[in-house]
Parts: structure tokens; sequence; C-alpha cells
């Protein structure tokens, strides 16, 4: 018979939460250190990297949540857990701008790839909208706009490619500018590409089974304190299952890897839009998207907001600020912080 969480009294539900969080932390650790390494020994610099690698693997926890509780019938779990995890994510990388004190972690991190994620991302959130907003289309019992979110992000990512190889305009060097990794940069590291992808693959699988057991543990605190799914989604099982991005930013900014940092949070957000096309085909009772709540779209709206004024720091390339920090970080904490409040009230 299976293990059910919900079947525990609610200290050991919050147990098992917190074991897994710290769980998904201490791999989000090593997953940065390894990502940095596979940058260097691919060629893919660490913008790419950071989407690919570090943003796809420490995005599985989330991912597998939400899949298998839309799987399950709780769509709003499932949609907050991923609007909730682009909004957090969001934020933490004002928390990588307070610990990286050499400058404005948007001045030091400045490139043509960085712009081009977050405007993928901008695109992509859109979808949802237009799916949610349009008429009720299912091919196979998968809305089109599922389908359509896979092909915009891998022909988002092939434009990445494109635009680090041969980039069209450059953002001017100062002196704290970080230089990406280049693909004929020295290689210093000892490891053997088996041993990066075994520990890579191994890591990825700990954080997903964690995920799915925190998305259980969520489910469980729903039916023990009568909280909404969408709150638990949105600002419980969201920021567990996001920790990955924040240690794996801060670890990255300490090390100098400002690059990856932002890649790893832009890029994870580009790969969780995609939590929602995933959750769709996993939900057998129409369109997921039908099932977006006031909630859903405002989180969704406050997204989008926070992505444009990290696209405005980065342009703006403010070199100090506030606390030593950009106006940008300080207004995301400031929306993340009055979202929490407004949807939590």
């Amino acid at each position: 018979m299976p293990f059910d969480i919900a079947e525990l009294p609610l200290p050991g539900i919050i147990t098992i939460f917190a074991i897994c969080t710290i769980t998904i932390g201490f791999a989000g650790v090593r997953l940065a250190s390894v990502a940095v390494k596979l940058a260097e020994r691919t060629g893919m610099g660490q913008i790419i990297a950071g989407a690919l690698f570090v943003g796809m693997s420490t995005s599985l926890p989330g991912s597998v949540l939400s899949v298998t509780t839309a799987w399950q019938g709780y769509t709003d779990l499932a949609i907050g857990n991923a609007l909730g995890g682009i909004a957090a994510q969001t934020t933490f990388l004002a928390a990588a701008d307070i610990v990286y004190r050499k400058s404005n972690l948007e001045h030091a991190a400045a490139s043509a790839t960085g712009l081009a994620q977050a405007t993928l991302l901008v695109s992509m959130l859109a979808v949802p909208i237009l799916a949610y907003a349009g008429p009720e289309w299912m091919i196979f019992h998968i809305h089109p706009a599922s389908i359509l979110l896979f092909v915009i992000y891998g022909f988002g990512l092939s434009l990445l490619a494109e635009i680090r190889n041969e980039p069209m305009w450059h953002p001017k060097k100062t002196d704290v500018t970080d230089e990406d990794a280049k693909e004929d940069d020295e290689d210093i590291h000892p490891e053997s590409n088996l041993r990066l992808w075994s520990e890579f693959l191994i890591l990825a699988g700990v954080t997903a089974i964690a995920g799915h057991t925190i998305g259980q543990s969520g489910l469980a605190v729903v039916e023990k304190t009568g909280m909404s799914e969408t709150a638990v989604g949105t600002f419980l099982t969201a920021v567990a299952t996001s920790l990955p991005e924040l240690v794996s930013a801060i670890a990255a900014v300490r090390i100098g890897a400002v690059n990856l940092a932002l890649g790893n949070i832009i890029g994870g957000n580009a790969f969780d839009v995609l939590f929602l096309a995933a959750s769709d085909i996993a939900y057998r009772d129409g369109s997921i998207y039908a099932a977006f709540t006031d909630q859903h779209l405002f989180t969704i709206g406050l997204v989008i907001l926070m992505t444009g004024v990290l696209l405005l720091g980065m342009l703006n390339r403010e070199k100090r600020g506030i606390g030593n920090i950009g106006w940008e970080s300080v207004a995301m904490l400031g929306l993340y912080g009055g979202s929490v409040f407004y949807l939590a009230g």
C-alpha cells in the first residue's frame, strides 16, 4: 500500500516538507558549481548554461510538483506553484544583488543574451493569457497554446545561441562588467565529462523526487489547515521548490559567475512557464488555462511587470544604487512584498 503523507499529523507533514526543502537547497549549491564547469567545458557560456543546465535542473522540483498535482486534478496548486515560482525566483535576483558587493548585479551581468532571455520570458508569459481569453480549442486533450509554448522555448534557445555567437550589439564594458565564459578559455577543471554529467543527472534526480514529495506535502497542508490551494502553491510550495535558484544564484555570484546567476534565474523562469504546458498535458478535465482565476491572472501580470523592471534595469545599468543594490532590485522586492500582502490577505 503506498505511503500517504496526508495520513501524518501536521508536524510530521511540516517535517517532511522541511527535509525536502533542505535537500533541494543543498543540491542547488552543487548544481551551480557543476554548471559553471559544464559552461566552460561545452563553450556554451554562462547565460545559456544557466538556462539549460541550472535553469532546467533546478526547476525540476517545481515542474514535477505542478505536473503531478495537475494530474490529480488540483489545478489551483499546479498553476499557483508555476506562476508563484517565477515571481519568487525573479525576486531572488534582488537577493543575489545584495550579496554581490562589487556593483549592481544587473550592471556587471550586462549581455545581449541576458536581455534576449528576459524578452523570451515576457513573450512566453503572454501565451497563457491568450489561451485563457481565447477559445478553448483542444488537440488530443491538449490546448494548442501548450504546444506553442514548447515551440517558442525551443526557438528562443536557438536564438540565444545565435545572439551569443554573433551578437549584433554589445553592452559598454566597465571595470566591473563580467566576461562570459568563451569556447577557447582554458579548461582548468580536472573532472571528466562522464563524472560531470553523472553528477549533474544524479543531483537533478534528487531534486525532482524532493519536488514531488513537497507537492504531496502541500496538498496535505491544504487538507489539514483549510488553506487555499492557490495560496499554498503561490507562496509555500513555489518558494520551497524554487530554493535551488536562490541558493545557486547566491553561490554563483560569490564565485564571480554573475552571468550564470542571471541566466539561472531568467532561464529557470522561462522553463517554469513550460510547467503550465506540461500541466495542461497532464490535466485530463479540459484546458488548464480555463481554470485560471483572478489571483492567477494577477500573479502572471505581476511577473510580466517584474521582468519589465528587470529589463529596464539591465538597459539602464546603474553601477551602484540604494544600499549598493540597483533601483530595479528595490522595485522587485517591493512588488513581491505587495503581492504577498494582497494574495494572502
